[in-house]
This record gives structure tokens, sequence and C-alpha cells, in this order.
């Protein structure tokens, strides 16, 4: 009775251990299936912010004719005005910041984030952006700020004609 019991002990081990490889392997499948579910919200939530910040902005005709007025005027408007403007770039540049550290913790991919932080390349030579960055770099984290100084510095063929005064044609 007693080799019996041994036996079936033994036998009983070895089960328990292929249950525990079993068991390690399913939460190795779980944990990969939630890293990815954990990214993909990550990107549609960076997408969002932006995609909500584009639509306060474009959805207002008055808030637009703002936005543009100053990121394009050499002089700064009323101190009202500019105040609104640099909170608007300002909103846009924290959702900027937040698709870089996804980016660099790897959570969203380095292609969505140039994709979302392409617009500063579209913007980096018109006055309002050059009076935003002067003004309020030193309140974003200082290796964003230097990767969009890389970016300001960059040589860059983007259209920007959405920004261009709109020239009459000729007659």
């Amino acid at each position: 009775m007693k080799f019996k019991l041994s036996k079936f002990a033994s036998i009983a081990e070895i089960i328990s251990a292929f249950a525990v490889v079993i068991s390690l392997v399913y939460v190795g499948v779980q944990v990969s299936d939630s890293a990815g579910a954990v990214r993909a919200a990550s990107a549609n939530d960076a997408n969002v912010a932006l995609q909500n910040w584009y639509l306060q902005i474009g959805s207002d005709q008055q808030t637009s004719e703002l936005f543009y007025e100053a990121l394009t005027s050499e002089e700064a408007l009323s101190n009202e005005e500019e105040f609104q403007f640099l909170m608007m770039m300002h909103g846009a540049f924290l959702a900027f910041q937040n698709s870089y550290f996804l980016a660099e913790e790897g959570t969203i991919d380095a292609e969505l984030h140039e994709a979302i932080t392409a617009a500063i390349h579209g913007i980096k030579a018109l006055p309002g952006m050059e009076r935003y960055w002067r003004q309020r770099k030193s309140y974003l984290h200082s290796g964003f700020a230097d990767y969009v100084d890389e970016l300001l510095e960059q040589e860059t063929e983007v259209s920007v004609d959405i920004y261009r005064a709109s020239e009459p044609e000729p007659e």
C-alpha cells in the first residue's frame, strides 16, 4: 500500500508540474494580449486628443479666425487674444508631448508619433509658432522640448499653403 501511495504522489507531482507550465503559458498569452490592447488604446487616445483639438479649433469660426490670425501674424495680437492663442497652441503641444512619451516607451509606434507631430513641421516657420515656442517651451518636459528643437531645425518641404494668405488670382 505504501508503494502505491508514493507512486500516486509522484504521478500527482508530475501532473501538477505540467499544470503549472500550462498555466504560465496561458498567463503569458494573456499578458501579451493585454499589452496589445493597451497599445491600441494608447494610440487611439493620442489620435482622439488631437482630433478633438482640431475639431474645436476648426468648428468655431471665431476661434479659427483668431488661431489663424495669431499663427500667421508677425506681431502679437491683443493680450487677451494672444493668451487665448498660446493656450490653444499649448493644448496641442501637450498632446504632441503625450505621443512623444508613448513612443519613447514603445506604447505607440514611431510612425504614428511622427504622423502626429508632422503638424509641427507645417507651422514651424510661422511667426505665431515662433512666439509660442519662445514663451512656452519651458513649460514642457525638457526631453520633448529638445525633440521639438530638433524638428524645428530640420530642413523639410512641408506644404503650409493653408496658412498662407490667399492671393487674388490674376485676371
